[in-house]
């Protein structure tokens, strides 16, 4: 039987980041500054394109009650972290619910998700489900904490219990869309995600992030494995 790799503690994952990009060409060249700024051009263009979408969510989102948006610390390029922004879909309080809902999590790894979270409002099932929630994550890419396409972005808590496979996560910028979305988004298991993360990183090129774009697209609209 094969032995599980060793998770990183959270003192290591950044060492064991630094050590990859010292001698992988993967990440400098997906940080290029010319790629930043498209992607940026690109984001200012959608969120351009679906304002009427964002004000009917903001407007709908708000009439179930609470704040519009929902601010989460997340890690993205080389470990730095930064405030991930998304629509509530949410109770207000769901962070200080979690606990109680450890026992019933259906996922492996550090992950929790529930297919029947009941921490999820009415209005939030339906964001969910279409992917409309995730729209704010294009003021992110403008700002260049995220891109377009790539790794999931991760929670400080589950950076923490990275394995170094799991860790070439951060050798990119986490993506509004990705490989994992494409590919099952929250039906994949923790060790399928990390695979498909670690192999878009290792394999990136533009084609392959403009492949994922269109494939999101039908994705969505399936809205299958959104919870």
């Amino acid at each position: 039987m094969t032995a599980a790799a060793p998770a990183l503690t959270a003192d290591t994952v950044l060492e064991h980041v630094a050590v990859r990009r010292s001698t992988d060409v993967t990440a400098p060249r997906r940080a290029g500054r010319f790629y930043a700024v498209l992607n940026a051009v690109v984001a200012s263009l959608i969120l351009l394109i679906v304002a009427p979408v964002l004000l009917a969510v903001a407007i709908a989102v708000k009439l179930d009650g609470g704040p519009v948006l929902f601010r989460q610390t997340r890690v993205g390029h080389d470990g730095r972290e930064f405030r991930m922004i998304k629509f509530r879909s949410m109770v207000v309080d769901a962070e200080a619910r979690l606990a109680a809902l450890i026992e019933r999590n259906e996922a492996a790894g550090p992950l929790f998700k529930m297919a029947r979270d009941p921490r999820i409002t009415r209005v939030g099932q339906f964001l969910r489900t279409y992917s409309l929630d995730e729209l704010p994550q294009l003021f992110n890419v403008v700002g260049g904490t995220m891109a377009l396409v790539g790794p999931r972005p991760a929670l400080p808590r589950e950076v923490a219990h990275y394995c170094p496979l799991a860790a070439r996560r951060l050798d990119a910028k986490p993506g509004l869309t990705g490989l994992w979305q494409v590919s099952g988004r929250s039906n994949l298991s923790w060790d399928e995600s990390i695979r498909l993360d670690a192999r878009y990183v290792d394999t990136w090129s533009p084609a392959l992030d403009l492949t994922i774009l269109v494939r999101t697209v039908g994705a969505v609209l399936r809205g299958g494995g959104a919870y």
